[in-house]
């Protein structure tokens, strides 16, 4: 399999405010990939996009310009019979609720997206 080419702007993105605007959203991102080379893939592909996660869970905020992106790129790099991949609208005001030893995400004043 080719490597999956990425082309996406780079940019910056500073204080909790600018995460917040109306063009950014949260989005859960989550996958079940059966092979290691895909596997591999996709943990590159979602973390691009990431500012937060474990293993192949990931916290996103993207415009849906990105998100339409990150889709259409997973498409591309996943076996539609033997793997899954699913992303989801998550509401920034909801509370976050940790279990185990996880602690609450702290978002730094600047995050690099890129």
């Amino acid at each position: 399999m080719a490597s999956l080419p990425i082309t996406r702007a780079w940019h910056i993105q500073c204080n909790n405010a600018d995460m917040h605007t109306p063009h950014r959203h949260l989005y859960l991102a989550f996958y079940d990939v059966a092979h290691p080379r895909r596997l591999a893939g996709a943990l590159k592909l979602s973390r691009s996009y990431s500012v937060g996660g474990q293993k192949s869970v990931h916290e996103l905020w993207m415009t849906y310009s990105e998100r339409d992106t990150l889709v259409q790129d997973m498409f591309a790099l996943l076996d539609p019979d033997e793997d899954r991949f699913q992303i989801m609208a998550l509401d920034p005001r909801s509370k976050v609720y940790t279990l185990g030893k996880a602690v609450k995400p702290a978002y730094p004043d600047c995050i690099y997206v890129g």
